[in-house]
């Protein structure tokens, strides 16, 4: 019995040539920018608004803005009468320049300087190789880092090795903004992680007792953590013993940023496969190798945007500092408006200007950094 076949392909079809590939800026804009009419009035609408407002937001920035002067006679315009009146002409960056170093070390005696000065170029020495992989010994440098760094800046700041004594109640500005984000973030890091362990932990007492914690802490605002730590704490403590203030806000901070962090370590661990955890337990490791070698590092890759991304919020946080009397970069630059000799229509907002600037550099900072090391530890071949 045979089969009738109706047709047999004889030859192929020949390729087509590939799409022409056109890279062009003109093909780029059509593309992304006007490929629909929605998107054609929405960059329209977005272009219209840069011109409207950059020339203007340029011009007051830097170009009408006054650079110099000794109080605010100098960023006050001057009538036809020759009459000194209020003015929206410019920025008024003399401000900043005349108080910079107030918003930068807060009332720190200025013949110490040195010693925040010191502490900083520390910090940059020994943070830059840490956060570059090409550089050996990590161990040793994160060492120092984590561990001797902040003795020998504790002792420089507030006086020791025969240094004066500086009262943290003098310190202020970005220094105060810094020194709680660096201890928040060093803290905030391992204790979530004991307490996300905790929180999945199958003793019962080891398990309710992170609940608790994390629950409550997530449960109460920020402010409340400090005003607790600023004005509660001490009533645990006997009669002539007080804690600094200063070390309140350091232990409110820890504390508020290591809850947040257990959740986000949380959300890693149950990222994991069973599959990793039965592995590790068939090659018969214990609890803290299986956690440490296996478990904790696949976790915290998959998480470090939101670890960031705490630290970030951690870091703007720190301005909530003043409920107890401690002035960050925006608090002592709020502080400054109430000074005579710079009152104008246009010193707050240049102040606030200023601080939202310095905030958003190191956020912005942090930000590219995770970026960068998520593409690192990228292990796909999606690039």
């Amino acid at each position: 019995m045979t089969e009738n076949i109706s047709y047999i392909r004889d030859h192929f079809l020949e390729a087509e040539k590939p799409p022409a590939a056109n890279s062009s800026a003109f093909a780029w804009i059509r593309n992304n920018l006007f490929s629909t009419w929605k998107d054609a009035v929405l960059t329209i609408l977005a272009v219209a608004a840069l011109v409207y407002y950059v020339p203007k937001a340029v011009n007051w920035l830097f170009i009408s803005a006054v650079w110099t002067g000794a109080d605010r006679t100098a960023c006050l315009t001057v009538d036809q009468g020759g009459q000194l009146e209020s003015g929206w002409n410019g920025a008024c960056w003399a401000y900043v320049n005349d108080r910079f170093v107030q918003f930068m070390f807060g009332s720190y005696p200025r013949d110490e300087l040195w010693r925040p000065l010191l502490v900083a170029a520390m910090f940059v020495a020994l943070l830059v190789p840490l956060l570059i992989p090409k550089v050996p010994r990590k161990g040793l440098n994160a060492l120092l880092l984590l561990v001797v760094f902040p003795i020998v800046s504790f002792f420089l700041l507030i006086g020791g090795f025969g240094l004066r004594h500086v009262e943290t109640s003098l310190w202020g500005g970005l220094m105060v903004t810094l020194i709680i984000s660096f201890v928040g973030i060093v803290v905030s890091l391992p204790a979530g992680i004991l307490l996300a362990l905790g929180r999945r932990s199958s003793m019962p007492i080891m398990k309710t007792a992170s609940i608790f914690f994390i629950e409550l802490i997530r449960g109460v605002p920020l402010i409340t953590v400090l005003f607790m730590a600023s004005v509660l704490l001490p009533l645990f403590l006997t009669p002539g013993n007080n804690i600094d203030k200063f070390l309140r806000a350091l232990i409110g901070v820890s504390i508020f940023a290591s809850a947040y962090m257990a959740e986000v370590i949380r959300g890693g661990l149950q990222a994991i496969p069973k599959g990793q955890y039965e592995a590790a337990d068939a090659l018969g490791l214990n609890y803290f190798h299986k956690m440490t070698f296996i478990v904790l590092p696949q976790a915290i890759k998959l998480v470090i945007p939101g670890i960031v991304n705490t630290f970030i919020g951690m870091f703007k946080d720190t301005s909530l500092v003043t409920i107890i009397s401690m002035y960050d970069l925006l608090g002592i630059v709020k502080a400054s408006f109430g000074d005579s000799g710079w009152i104008t229509p246009v010193t707050p907002l240049t102040g606030l200007i200023f601080a939202g600037f310095v905030f958003w550099i190191f956020c912005f900072g942090m930000s590219r950094y995770s970026a960068f090391v998520e593409r690192r530890l990228d292990t796909s071949h999606k690039r």
